[in-house]
């Protein structure tokens, strides 16, 4: 179940006056031996898989976002600076360094909690 929720609006505009966003859903990874290493990503620069970086629907980028593992409890800090999960009932793509981090990169996905606080 997909569970998203934002004080004031999904809308991408009032995220960016927001000061907290939480989210609980599944979250997988890119960037590993998929040929993405090195490419631009949405806000221009370039994804670099050793980075502790995501993409997220709407948040904007820059955004630093606390994500969980709810398996396992093990949490990672990144920075929004791509667009996606393009995959239906997913809320974040994360990094492969954050996916190692986060202990999922065997499974591919995991069940996290993602929360920004300002």
């Amino acid at each position: 179940m997909l569970l998203a929720m934002t004080p004031n609006s999904s809308h991408a505009d009032s995220l960016k006056s927001t000061k907290s966003y939480s989210g609980v859903g599944v979250a997988s990874f890119y960037g590993h031996k998929d040929g993405y290493h090195g490419a631009r990503t949405a806000s221009g620069e370039r994804y670099d898989r050793n980075s502790l970086t995501a993409a997220h629907r709407t948040l904007p980028f820059g955004t630093q976002v606390r994500v969980t593992n709810l398996r396992n409890g093990r949490s990672v800090v990144v920075r929004i600076n791509n667009r996606g999960p393009f995959v239906r009932g997913r809320i974040i793509d994360v990094s492969y360094a954050a996916a190692r981090e986060l202990g999922f990169v065997d499974r591919g996905v995991t069940q996290v909690r993602v929360e920004r606080d300002s």
